[in-house]
């Protein structure tokens, strides 16, 4: 019985109907026996929604308040993806990056994860249910939302299964592996064949 992290981006929960057919593949992996967390980015498009509504209002939204703006939408996924998993008959859990104790320093829209306290996804697990993790998010020493910037929900996938110490973390994405860089955007990012918790962790900060 392995615990698996697995990290589903915003194309792969961009409509309902993909948010359904991810959580059959989750639900038909937590039947085969692995005790699952995953990792959900925004559906597709939400964050850039979310961030041009700010600039309507100011080009230079205040970072804070930006966070817990741009934080929303992962909570959308997250709460939608759970509900499908329990109308299937299986048990789910969502949480977002505070309920998850995901520790950040405080550098808003940019902020790394220090410190990930682990017992409030264990004692799920422990209780048979697929624990589903806000991706993107953590929070400060005071308590204050904060976001990890882009590729964010990839980082608190490594920085999860490097903190429960899981079996596999498992990103399923639009690209075929780790690379140097966005591949999307330059033509000479170079792709990585392996890599370790701790070097993808360096990468992502």
């Amino acid at each position: 019985m392995a615990l698996v992290v697995q990290k589903y981006g915003g194309t792969s929960v961009g409509t309902i109907e993909r948010i359904r057919s991810v959580a059959e593949k989750v639900v038909n992996r937590h039947k085969s026996g692995d005790r699952l967390v995953v990792v959900l980015s925004a559906m597709a498009g939400d964050t850039d929604k979310l961030l041009n509504m700010a600039r309507e209002i100011t080009p230079h939204p205040d970072p804070r308040e930006l966070d817990v703006l741009l934080a929303t939408g992962e909570q959308i996924t997250i709460a939608l993806f759970s509900i499908a998993v329990k109308e299937m008959g299986y048990e789910a859990k969502s949480l977002t990056g505070y309920q998850a104790r995901i520790h950040t320093d405080n550098h808003h829209g940019r902020a790394r994860i220090y410190d990930i306290e682990t017992e409030p996804i264990i004692e799920n697990l422990d209780k048979g249910r697929i624990v589903v993790v806000a991706g993107f998010q953590g929070y400060d020493s005071q308590g204050n939302i904060t976001t990890l910037g882009r590729g964010g929900s990839d980082t608190t996938a490594v920085a999860l299964a490097a903190a429960l110490q899981a079996d596999l973390c498992e990103i399923y994405t639009d690209v075929d592996g780790v690379y140097t860089t966005d591949p999307n955007i330059y033509d000479k990012a170079r792709r990585i064949p392996k890599i370790s918790y701790d070097e993808m962790m360096e990468m992502a900060s």
